[in-house]
């Protein structure tokens, strides 16, 4: 007993678990007392006993485990913390207490077990019972299965799952042990009560006996469904509910509820297991499918029938399978294949379910033209496949197939389609059967009820009675107005008899109803409120209901009652006297008709009086109106009876009810007046109001087809002026545009002018509503008429519809307004409906989509581009695109990720060209698009994204939550899926107001979102989670809880918690006019900043646009002198002095260190520089690379762990940086590495510190001209970037200054990248900081800075409008308004597909930032950045040219102030206003105006004194290009791509200096293959700036002439010189000489050019442009060009016939060269084109054409072609797929046949065409081509000296040439004339080539010498003139260069020499190019001596230097303020 004692005295909890079991019994009894005793549930006691709880239960002693067994039962039910124990204690329990032979123990067991449900652990404890049941040991297993059971018993289904139990069932059965047998049927019986028949199918297998004695039991039992008689904790109200019932006795009334509740939620199913088939197909059942014996593809199909009848069906790709099936339906002639492969079909579909929706729209449209077959087994097989997959997927997915067949020829095929929607409806509800799906239906019912086939119209009726049944009467009736009352009859009697049927297929036998009826919810977006959401969906009254509180809310509230009256039955003419004779007074019946006019207006006038004092529901209207129309009648000749009659109609049509019926009666007869000048007017008031009764689009159909019919000009006129007024007052909602559009095509090609105006007039109004889709209607017109229809549009541009006040109040428009309104909620896309749609089935070939699965990557690429090239032809297209959705599917996983890309912008505009049908392809093409957002590579995911939104776009979110799709997604364990899809469910989801309850499937998987390893998945599902919650309440999804582990439950709980406070409300339904407006009202806050953000903008332009030309002239200079002096030297030296006083450099210089560095880097022997924080291997790294170049003592300074030396080190950097600014630069790579380091730090005084040394660092960088390369920038600027994402405004601010600087040494569009990947961020002032960087780069530098297209920048900018942060939002509107400013309404263009309120915030802040430019005039600047180039500060502030007198002083002095400014970082917004002010002034003006005073203070004491020391006139950079070339060779390609860039900009000088730098290159030889490559993107650079000139700068008055005039000269000059390098020219790909001979020809043909002054010599220069063109590109890229650009100068009807002229005029020339280049020439390239030309326009559509040139031009080209090859060019005709497409081939046969036949002849001499023969003769051919040419030009006034020219150099190359047979002919004048001629260009050449250095280069053929045509007339003595000459050409060169600044001196100077163009002359002749380049460099050397002399001062030429004036501006402004004071 001793051992007793010393046990006694342990603590309770020791002795639990002591080794005498005696002392665990008594430490058992003991805890038993305390568990009893302890009250609170969160008592720490508790806790101790956490981890002895298992060992109760599993102890060792019998007897002690009694006890234990006790203590933990009460341990579960009191302890708060005993749910942790779950697991153990149950597995304990199932291990150690099941097997006890003890029935005590086993039920203490089983307590423990069910108490632990009780606790809310049922899932846990279920999963270790279901373990259990696998145990060896017999006894456990029966232990587990009656534990199951009881807990089943007792808690009910709700609480434990019943799949995984059915699931085990048969299993169980089939054991050896009895006792599990029997067991297991107990089991059975308890589940079959709470789940009834859906146990049966898992059950269907097992033994025949055991199945026929669970029948037997399954009988026994009651009907009433059981009820759960114990409760979890969480369920108390529920528990006390049942006690008082039980008390009370009223069991029945839970007994309901229960049923309702717990029964209908098995679903049979779900209870299944998968079963995988595909797998199990034959082997050979492809093949098999295919054969010719009918036998073997009966085999195949009977081997799929076996596998489709597992009722369900693992998820897999089918597609193979389905169509296989799919062509067994359709062509197999064998009807018991067709009823087997039928089979088959439902069988997958039942299998499947909502998974085989994808293939849905695939075999409905095959099974309908089935129903062809008339056998009867046929014909049910194919109604039950029909059936089965229809419940897959949606009414909505399949009307368009069924409605392409309802008026099939074959009556089967309609009856069928007939009754299967009759079938259908009896599955819908009146949410999933909206009216704008049930209307065309009704549509084709009506026409088929008049079917000659009675089984057609029986079907016919059956379909509308139950479609009756479903919505109910008030729903269909509309339709059903033009049935008589036998037919409807008909139809209620049909609805009647479906009632019966379908209530007892909805309630018992159909068990698949349920899936059905969960869809309602998805289709209530497209209804107008959202409430009635949780109203039972049995209801079929409910929806109907909703109409009325939108009415009463719109205001419109008017009875229903109406919309029955508007059709009733016609009354004979007795009926309506009887009726008028009740309510009119006889007199006025008898004197109706009276001879006496008079008498019929007294009669009309009692008419009158009567009608206003009837009560609306006595008026008998058609009564009336009848009366009305009685003799006379609407032939009434007195026009005041008329005027009261048609006043009359308009009062009956007001005040009574008006029918349809009553308007035709009338209509007519109102139409006939409407062109009456008298009654007109009348006419007009009485349609009108006839369009309030009977709704404005059924009125305005009859009434304009009534016009029409009568021949009136001018009733048609005023019927359609009518319409145009009623449609602004009534609103546009309704109206069927496709029946006007014949009628107004009919008005516009009229003869009388009124009607056609009228039309014009039309619309223009439905423009108003419609927008640009409304012009695809009229493409076909001519092209005056098109012009003045374009016209007409244009004026309303800008305009909004005014707002409807007619027809709302009546009901009759009810219909149309709730389609109006879903169609809003769609997107508005009812105008995209009425668009013509193209269908390209036909075209979607086999060989294209075989070509698109082709194993060879590349010729899926080819199937791809011809599918892209036919969808972007038909522009609309039909949803019917046959097999490509599935073969689209797979390119959407191809191993290529290019293909992969292309197959997403595919899609894109699939989704744009097919419009709001592209919801049937959502299932198969849609949701594997979000698959590919799980890929890699972040553009695949951000393409795929896109896709994904311009998709949705189209068909609203509905369809793609529907059903598991979304879900199984989500279950990816793919992050970057994960992560995409639920920031894209975060964005989308508060936009909606109602979702598919389907999105509950997501919930389990974004719980495990939550939980994911990878952080950003886990943050965009919190982000997603208020989202989810707001749709599907914090109660369902805190339920869906339950089934989370314990520790992850209580996570997600508290994550559900937050979501909740945070969780967004549901967008409002109703008032659309309203909130459309509203989104634009919060970001209000932000225009007060906006102006001073973008003052400092246009502060930031003025610096670097000057230095724009970034490039480094030292390297080869200082750079290598200090290697040389310091390399070996330096080093020892700071090392012997480092420890001592640290003097000394801190950075050596080591030859080629940095070199080496990025070679180590590349080839990644050092790690890359890229992180997200930053390593130790990285700082180890970087320390290691800094030690040989950077002082010892320094580098412990950089790297020690104190921050104050790092403050310290940057301190001793910052005194350091100017004197060692080549070591700083050969180090750089590894000083911007360190300081991304620094920005990781937390310390705000190192960054600082930081952040001002890079502002020194890259100011230095700047001066030096050095260019950052790739691998600094991207180790770099992304670290940068995230910077200015900081808290702190000053950080902020700096960052900010340090980007605007790196763009003077690093390209924009380069920085422009690395921006947009900032905006990526999470954090939101990153983003918005961002973003308004974005826009200052556009506003500065143009469009070409957005990369890689301004398109896809914008669009990923557009995203951040709908960020949540406001910041980020306003950000975002602002670049987009930035872009706005710069490139006008082609913004919306470029920003893409936006959410309808981005949307219109966006176009709020437009709109406002419009209204501000007047009221802000230093914002103007900014405002358009292209209009103020930042080098002419007058131009930049007036908005003007600058005038003349401006000098030039004060733009250096403004430039110099702005860049010292920027390295003040003077950045300060508050200073930016002050500056401008200062600059504004026009002084001149100032001095004389003594009375303004307000702007003085800020003017004179700012910063003047500051502009007086280093008054530093920038270098003009432009020839420092070429050392920038030599030295840095690895940046040339960027340098040109960023000098390319600056071409195109909106900015005139801007674009000059990047075309002087371009031609500087162009000009030397050696340099000028640095632009090989780049030719394309120059020529788009060129030619967009032409076309901006032609469209923006020409139409500019503010802008002056001679700037333009001189930007085209430059671009002319260029291409000359570009062209004049054959290797160059070569390279413009067809694609560019296309657009750039489009954009020459358009400049020649500008009347504006003209009225330039020299505009003449301009278009000269263009026209020898273009023969260079000609001659020197590839000729067959140029003759491609020129063909195309024939086929749409030809198409466009608004094109110029002078365009087309001049296009022919190249093509003849080209054709005239033929022979020589024929040999060049891609033969089967050109033949294409020709192919397509034919194609386009066929022999009679060119002969139809106003002139026959073009026709003649082909001919003549093919023609020369044959003449050249011969029968061989019929062998180039491999590119052409299908060459009876035109007729080309056969006209190639027609003339080689004719030229062989006549092949021993001679061609004739006047044709301008070689013949093959040998050389001599064939150059004859030509030389007379060539003179003829010439002579030609002679004769012409204009040509004449060119002429003369070019006779001169051809007399020079063929000096044996003879002219005589041309002579001949002419007369004596024209002979001497040319003689003399030819002598002055002699004694001139002469006298140049004593002049020049060498001898000039006359390019061969054509090249005109335009040189010397300006204004000076040629004459002997014309060398006096080459000084003028050159020295004008040197004065323009010098200006370009910079080195002109003295504008009155220049203007002095052009006053006293002739005016001449400045680059047109240039290339011309080569020696003035050398002898111009020797003057330059001649005055280059001696600027710079001028320089070392005198620093900082005008080169001699100069008149004056900055310092007198700077003096003189000092003086006048003294002078000013003394006035002033």
């Amino acid at each position: 007993m001793g051992d007793d004692s010393e046990w006694m005295k342990l603590p309770i909890d020791q002795r639990c678990e002591h080794k005498v079991w005696k002392a665990r019994l008594n430490g058992y009894e003991e805890a038993l007392k305390l568990f009893q005793r302890i009250e609170d549930e969160k008592s720490p006691e508790w806790s101790k006993y956490l981890g002895l709880i298992k060992k109760f239960v599993t102890d060792s002693n019998a007897v002690a485990q009694l006890k234990g067994l006790e203590a933990a039962v009460a341990y579960v039910e009191n302890a708060h913390v005993a749910g942790k124990t779950t697991g153990d204690v149950v597995s304990g329990v199932v291990s150690k207490v099941f097997n006890q032979p003890k029935a005590r123990a086993k039920e203490l067991g089983m307590d423990i077990c069910l108490m632990y449900i009780e606790i809310e652990k049922a899932d846990m404890v279920q999963e270790e019972l279901v373990k259990g049941l696998d145990n060896k040991n017999p006894k456990i297993v029966v232990a587990c299965i009656e534990t199951i059971r009881k807990a089943l018993c007792e808690f009910g289904s709700k609480i434990v799952t019943l799949k995984p139990i059915v699931k085990i069932l048969p299993k169980l059965f089939e054991s050896r042990e009895k006792a599990i047998r029997d067991e297991a049927k107990l089991l059975a019986v308890e589940t079959y009560k709470w789940i009834r028949d859906a146990i049966r199918p898992p059950l269907q297998n097992i033994n025949s006996v055991q199945l026929k004695e669970l029948e037997e039991e399954w009988v026994k039992l009651p009907a009433t469904a059981p009820k759960q008689t114990r409760f979890l904790r969480s369920q108390q109200d529920l528990k006390a509910k049942f006690e008082m019932q039980q008390a009370a006795g009223g069991d029945d009334v839970d007994g309901d509820d229960d049923d309702e509740g717990c029964a209908p939620q098995v679903d049979p199913y779900e209870l299944l297991e998968a079963v995988e088939v595909l797998s199990k197909l034959p082997k050979d059942f492809y093949e098999k499918i295919e054969a010719k014996k009918w036998q073997e593809r009966k085999e195949a199909l009977e081997a799929v029938e076996a596998l489709a009848k597992n009722p369900k069906l693992e998820n897999g790709d089918y597609g193979d399978l389905v169509r296989a099936l799919k062509k067994v339906i359709g062509k197999d002639a064998n009807v018991m294949l067709v009823t087997l492969a039928a089979k088959c079909l439902a069988g997958l579909a039942a299998g499947l379910r909502k998974k085989f929706g994808t293939y849905a729209g695939h075999v409905v449209p095959t099974i309908l033209e089935k129903f062809k077959e008339k056998k009867p087994q046929v014909v049910q097989a194919l109604q039950e496949a029909i059936d089965a997959v229809f419940l897959t997927t949606t009414l909505q997915n399949l009307s368009e197939d069924i409605l392409a067949v309802m008026d099939n020829k074959n009556p089967s095929i309609k009856q069928q389609a007939s009754l299967f929607l009759a079938r259908s409806f009896c599955h819908c509800t009146p949410s999933s059967l909206p009216k704008s799906l049930l209307k065309p239906f009704c549509a084709a019912f009506l026409k088929q009820v008049n079917d000659s086939a009675p089984e057609v119209r029986d079907a016919a009726f059956e379909a509308l009675g139950t479609a009756m049944k479903v919505l109910g009467e008030k729903a269909v009736n509309p339709f059903l107005t033009d049935l008589d009352k036998l037919k409807l009859d008909k139809i209620k009697e049909c609805a009647d008899k479906i009632e019966l049927a379908s209530g007892k297929k909805g309630g018992g036998a159909e068990k698949e109803k349920p899936a059905p009826k969960a869809q309602p919810p998805p289709e209530a977006p497209t209804k107008p409120s959202a409430p009635p959401k949780k109203a039972s969906v049995a209801k079929p009254a409910g929806p109907p209901k909703k109409g009325k509180p939108v009415a009463a809310v719109n205001g419109k509230g008017k009875k229903a009652v109406e919309s029955k009256d508007m059709v009733e039955a016609e009354l004979s003419a007795e009926v309506c006297e009887e009726m008028s004779a009740a309510v009119l007074p006889a007199s006025c019946m008898q004197l109706l008709d009276s001879a006496n006019w008079k008498e019929r207006l007294a009669s009309m006038e009692e008419f009158q009086k009567a009608v206003e004092q009837m009560d609306k529901n006595e008026m008998p209207c058609q009564a009336l109106v009848r009366m009305l129309a009685k003799k006379p009648g609407w032939k009434e000749t007195n026009f005041q009876v008329m005027q009261m009659k048609l006043h009359i109609v308009g009062l009956i049509a007001q005040k009574g009810t008006f029918s349809k019926t009553s308007a035709f009666t009338v209509l007519d007869g109102l139409v006939d007046k409407v062109g009456d000048i008298k009654c007109g007017g009348k006419a007009k008031e009485a349609l009108t109001a006839i369009g309030e009764a009977c709704s404005l689009p059924w009125t305005a159909e009859q009434v304009v087809s009534m016009a029409f019919a009568q021949k009136n000009p001018k009733n048609q006129a005023e019927a359609l002026n009518w319409l145009a007024n009623a449609m602004k007052e009534f609103g546009f909602a309704g109206i069927n545009v496709k029946a006007f559009i014949s009628n107004v095509k009919t008005a516009l090609a009229a003869t009388n002018p009124a009607v056609r105006t009228a039309a014009i007039a039309l619309l223009g109004v439905m423009y108003l509503y419609m927008g640009a889709p409304l012009r695809m209607f009229f493409e076909d017109e001519k092209p005056a008429l098109l012009a003045q229809i374009d016209a007409e549009f244009e004026k309303m541009q800008g305009q909004s519809p005014p707002a409807p006040f007619r027809g709302n109040s009546k009901k009759g428009i009810e219909d149309d307004r709730e389609e109006a309104e879903e169609q809003d909620d769609e997107g508005g896309q009812d105008v995209m409906d009425l668009l013509p749609r193209t269908d390209i089935s036909d075209k979607i070939t086999s060989e294209m989509v075989s070509k698109i699965g082709d194993k060879n990557w590349k010729t899926r690429k080819e199937g791809l581009e011809e599918l892209a090239a036919v969808i972007s032809e038909a522009k609309f297209i039909q949803p019917n695109v046959g097999e490509l959705p599935m073969a689209l599917k797979g390119r959407l996983n191809d191993s290529n990720k290019i293909l992969v890309l292309q197959t997403l912008t595919i899609l894109q505009q699939i989704a744009t060209a097919m419009g709001p049908a592209l919801k049937q392809h959502v299932k198969n093409l849609g949701i594997p698009v979000i698959t590919v957002l799980g890929d890699s590579k972040s553009n695949v995911r951000a393409a795929a994204l896109t896709t994904l939104n311009a998709w949705v776009e189209q068909t609203g979110m509905k369809e793609w939550l529907e059903g598991e799709d979304l879900s199984e997604e989500l279950k990816k364990e793919n992050p970057f899926l994960r992560q995409e899809v639920l920031a894209w469910l975060a964005e989308k989801l508060p936009t909606l107001r109602s979702v598919s309850s389907d999105l509950m499937i997501c919930v389990p998987n974004l719980y495990a979102c939550l939980e994911d390893r990878n952080g950003d998945v886990r943050k965009k599902a919190q982000d997603a989670l208020p989202t989810f919650m707001m749709h599907l309440g914090y109660e369902k999804m805190l339920k869906a809880t339950g089934k989370l582990k314990p520790a992850s439950k209580d996570q997600v709980v508290s994550m559900l918690e937050k979501a909740r406070a945070v969780m967004p409300a549901k967008p409002a339904a109703p008032a659309k006019a309203a909130s459309s407006k509203t989104p634009a009202c919060p970001p209000a806050a932000k225009p007060l900043s906006a102006p001073s953000k973008s003052q400092s903008v246009s502060e930031d332009s003025g610096v670097f646009e000057p230095k724009s030309d970034t490039k480094k002239t030292k390297p080869g200079g200082t750079a290598a002198k200090g290697k040389v002096l310091g390399g070996k030297k330096a080093p020892a030296k700071t090392s012997a002095k480092d420890e001592d006083d640290k003097s000394g450099p801190i950075f050596s210089i080591i030859p080629n260190g940095k070199e080496q560095r990025i070679k180590e880097e590349k080839g990644l022997k050092v790690l890359k520089w890229n992180f997200m924080t930053p390593r130790d291997e990285y700082v180890e790294q970087l320390k290691n690379q800094m030690s040989t170049c950077v002082a010892r003592w320094l580098q412990d300074e950089l790297f020690h762990f104190d921050f104050q030396r790092h403050v310290k080190a940057i301190g001793a950097m910052i005194e350091h940086l100017e004197e060692e600014r080549d070591a700083t630069i050969s180090c750089l790579d590894l000083i911007l590495k360190w300081f991304t380091l620094r920005f990781f730090d937390t310390n705000t005084s190192v960054l600082m510190k930081a952040l001002e040394y890079l502002k020194l660092l890259f100011s230095m960088l700047s001066r030096e001209n050095y260019h950052l390369n790739e691998f600094e920038a991207s180790s770099f600027i992304p670290y940068l970037i995230v910077k200015v994402g900081e808290s702190k405004d000053v950080v902020r601010k700096d960052v900010r200054a340090i980007l605007t600087m790196l763009c003077k040494v690093y390209p924009a569009s380069k920085v422009f990248t690395f921006l947009m990947d900032g905006t990526k961020s999470k954090n939101s002032k990153q983003r918005a900081e961002c973003l308004e960087e974005l826009g200052c780069l556009i506003e500065s530098y143009g469009m070409n800075v957005c990369q890689p297209t301004p398109a896809k920048s914008l669009k990923e900018i557009a995203v951040h409008i709908g960020d949540r942060d406001t910041s980020v939002r306003n950000a975002a509107l602002n670049t987009v308004v930035t872009v706005y400013n710069v490139c006008g309404d082609q913004v919306f263009k470029l920003i893409g597909n936006l959410s309808e309120k981005d949307m219109s915030m966006l176009e709020e802040r437009i709109k406002r930032s419009a209204k501000k430019t007047p009221a802000a005039p230093a914002r103007q600047p900014e405002e358009r950045v292209q209009r103020a180039p930042p080098g002419n500060p007058n131009a930049s502030m007036t908005r003007k040219p600058a005038p003349d007198e401006a000098p030039n002083k004060l733009k250096i002095m403004y430039r110099t102030y702005r860049i010292q400014a920027r390295a003040q970082n003077a950045l300060a917004e508050q200073s930016s206003p002050a500056i401008t002010k200062e600059f504004q002034l026009d002084l001149d003006m100032i001095e004389n105006d003594h009375t303004r005073v307000s702007e003085l203070p800020d003017l004179v004491q700012h910063k003047l004194d500051e502009l007086l020391e280093p008054v530093m006139i920038p270098e003009p950079k432009i020839r420092a290009v070429s050392p920038h070339f030599d030295d840095l060779r690895n940046s040339t390609a960027s340098t040109i791509n960023f000098v390319i860039s600056q071409v195109a900009s909106g900015d005139i000088n801007t674009s000059i200096q990047a075309l002087a730098q371009i031609d500087e290159v162009l000009r030397q030889k050696d340099k000028a293959e640095a632009m090989s490559g780049h030719i394309d993107q120059f020529l788009i650079a060129t030619f967009m700036q032409l076309r901006l000139i032609y469209n923006t700068h020409m139409a500019d008055d503010r802008l002056d002439k001679k700037e333009i005039f001189k930007l085209y000269s430059c671009i002319i000059g260029n291409m000359l010189s570009l062209f004049s390098m054959e290797s160059l020219a070569r390279e413009a790909s067809m694609g560019v000489l296309k657009d750039l001979m489009h954009g020459l020809i358009t400049l020649m043909l500008d009347a504006r050019v003209e009225d330039i002054e020299d505009g003449q010599q301009l278009i000269r220069s263009v026209n020898l442009l273009v023969v260079r063109v000609l001659e020197k590109s590839d000729q067959t890229n140029i003759l491609s060009a020129l063909l195309v650009l024939l086929q749409d100068s030809l198409i466009s009807a608004a094109g110029s016939p002078k365009f087309s002229e001049l296009v022919m005029k190249c093509l003849w020339r080209m054709i005239r060269f033929l022979p020589e280049t024929i040999g060049s020439i891609n033969l089967d390239r050109i033949l294409l084109d020709v192919h397509n030309f034919m194609k386009v326009f066929p022999k009679e559509k060119l002969k139809q054409l106003k002139s026959d040139v073009p026709h003649r031009t082909l001919k003549t080209l093919l023609h020369t072609l044959c003449r050249l090859t011969g029968a061989k060019i019929l062998d180039h005709l491999s590119m052409i797929e299908n060459k009876n497409e035109s007729e080309l081939e056969s006209h190639l046969r027609r003339v080689v046949k004719h030229s062989s036949s006549l092949s021993g002849f001679k061609s004739d001499r006047g044709t301008e065409k070689g013949t093959i023969r040998p050389d001599e003769k064939m150059s004859k051919a030509k030389v007379s081509d060539i003179l003829s040419e010439i002579f030609k030009k002679i004769g012409s006034k204009e040509n004449t000296k060119e002429g003369l020219t070019e006779l001169y150099e051809y007399k020079q190359r063929y000096s044996d040439a003879d002219l005589e047979p041309f002579l001949r002919n002419t007369s004596q004048f024209f002979q001497s004339y040319v003689e003399r001629g030819l002598r002055i260009i002699e004694s001139e050449r002469e006298g140049k080539s004593r002049s020049q250095t060498s001898n000039p280069v006359i390019p061969p053929r054509g090249t005109d010498n335009v040189s010397d045509s300006s204004s000076v007339s040629l004459n002997s003595n014309g060398e006096e003139l080459k000084p003028a000459v050159y020295y004008e050409r040197l004065k323009i060169l010098r200006q370009r260069h910079g080195l002109e600044n003295n504008t009155k001196q220049q203007q002095q100077e052009e006053d006293d020499r002739p005016p001449l163009t400045s680059l047109l002359s240039k290339p011309s002749v080569a020696s003035s190019t050398d002898m111009l380049h020797s003057k330059l460099s001649h005055l280059k050397e001696s600027r710079e001596q001028y320089h070392q002399e005198q620093s900082h001062s005008h080169s001699p030429s100069r008149s004056s230097t900055p310092a007198t004036n700077l003096d003189d501006l000092k003086k006048r402004l003294e002078r000013i303020k003394s006035n002033r004071q």
